[in-house]
Parts: structure tokens; C-alpha cells; sequence
């Protein structure tokens, strides 16, 4: 006979360790190194944007990893980054957040690109993230998902040198040089 997957559940998720970085994919618990300095520091400033941005227009709150997302019983994300629009405060928890954010950003990096690219994509798009952002921090790119009747696709890549528009939130305007700039 062969055994059947054991999947972890949030209740299993809850009782790991403080000290360890893991999400919850497909109930398998998925263990994360600390980000680079170029990883932190490209997350960092697009924080910094987002929030002032969010904040001087009162559109809903921003948080930067770890703080995390909850999406089934078997699917828990810590991304880079995530906004929620005061249409969707019900969804803010004290302890995370209970459902999909508008807009989640990942910062790629060797050991999670694959899991951003694949499981979390196609995860975030069927449980109704708005807008994804898909950052690489060494080809100093952005590309930007947004939720249509196929799920999220590819609505623009920006460059360094290039604004970001961002679709959710028409108003916005990121200059990649300070994102991607030391």
C-alpha cells in the first residue's frame, strides 16, 4: 500500500517554530532563508512607496513581510508585500490577514522565484488577488498580473529606466529608478 501525502493545515502552520520563515503551499510547509541585502533593500523601497502613496490618498493599509495571508485551510503566504483596500478591511485581522489582499508584490529570489512564478500565481489569481507584482531585483524588472477572466495575466513588464502604472491603483506612479536604485 502506499501512503497517501500528508498535508499540514494552518492549525500545523500555527505551531511552528517563531524562529522559522516557512508558508503553507498545498499543505506542505515550504522553509525560506533570509532575504539578500538586495532583496530587503529593493522590498524596502517599494514599501516605502506604496505606503506613502496608500497613506496620502487613504486608500487601506500596506504591511512588508512577515505578516501573513491566509487563503484555505492548507495555503498560508508571508508576500514581500500585500495591500488591502478599505473595501476589504473586514478581511484585517490583530493576528493576519483572512482572505486575498488587492495587491501582493514578491521580490524573486533563487529559492522562491519558482514557487512565485507557479504555485502562488495560479494560488493568488483563484482566490481573487487583484493586481500581482513580480519583482526581480537582478534583472531589475517588474512585471505586472492583473485578475481577469483567465485568471492573472500579464498586463505590462517594466524596466529600471521606466514608470510603473499600476492598473489598481491609476494614480500611481513608480519611478524604478528609486526602487532599483543603491
Amino acid at each position: 500500500m502506499t501512503n497517501p501525502r500528508l498535508k499540514f493545515t494552518v492549525a500545523d502552520y500555527m505551531n511552528t517554530p517563531d524562529d522559522q520563515r516557512c508558508q503553507l503551499l498545498d499543505g506542505e510547509l515550504i522553509l525560506a532563508p533570509s532575504p539578500t541585502n538586495k532583496h530587503q533593500t529593493v522590498a524596502g523601497n517599494f514599501f516605502a512607496i506604496l505606503r506613502w502613496f496608500v497613506n496620502a490618498n487613504r486608500l487601506g493599509r500596506v504591511w512588508i513581510a512577515p505578516f501573513d495571508v491566509m487563503l484555505s485551510e492548507h495555503d498560508v503566504v508571508q508576500p514581500d508585500i500585500l495591500f488591502v483596500s478599505n473595501q476589504r478591511a473586514a478581511i484585517i485581522t490583530e493576528a493576519n490577514i483572512q482572505g486575498a489582499p488587492d495587491l501582493v508584490v514578491e521580490v524573486l529570489s533563487p529559492g522562491t522565484a519558482g514557487h512565485d512564478r507557479g504555485y502562488k500565481r495560479d494560488l493568488y489569481s483563484r482566490h481573487g488577488v487583484r493586481e500581482y507584482w513580480l519583482v526581480d531585483p537582478d534583472a531589475e524588472t517588474v512585471e505586472v498580473l492583473t485578475a481577469g477572466e483567465s485568471g492573472l495575466t500579464r498586463y505590462a513588464t517594466y524596466h529600471r529606466r521606466q514608470t510603473l502604472a499600476s492598473p489598481l491603483l491609476p494614480e500611481l506612479a513608480v519611478d524604478l529608478e528609486e526602487v532599483f536604485g543603491s
